[in-house]
């Protein structure tokens, strides 16, 4: 299992880490290198998205949009998302409850 703040290759080009946790709340940083993926997915964890720097194309549900340094959103549950880089960047996200699939 990985320790706090220890890297977690995602897919190719893609991290992530866990920065902080407790059982209700879960903070976690993903960078990404232009083009790499962030595969669609659900997960029952309402999720908050803050683009810390680069640009992402982002598909909620049916909507896509271009999002980029300083923007950020809510993912309600099981709601199908994911993103492509389109230049490389990191995001930090915040999951209530936590992800304990991520520990």
């Amino acid at each position: 299992m990985p320790e706090i703040g220890e890297w977690v290759e995602t897919a190719p080009g893609a991290r992530r880490r866990v920065l902080s946790d407790a059982p209700g709340l879960m903070m976690v940083e993903f960078q990404f290198e232009a083009g790499a993926v962030g595969a669609l997915h659900n997960h029952p964890h309402i999720q908050g998205t803050y683009v810390a720097s680069g640009r992402f194309e982002f598909t909620i549900g049916s909507e896509t949009t271009v999002i980029g340094p300083g923007d950020s959103m809510i993912i309600p549950t099981m709601v199908t998302h994911g993103c492509v880089a389109l230049e490389a960047g990191s995001l930090i996200d915040s999951f209530t409850p936590r992800r304990d699939d991520f520990l």
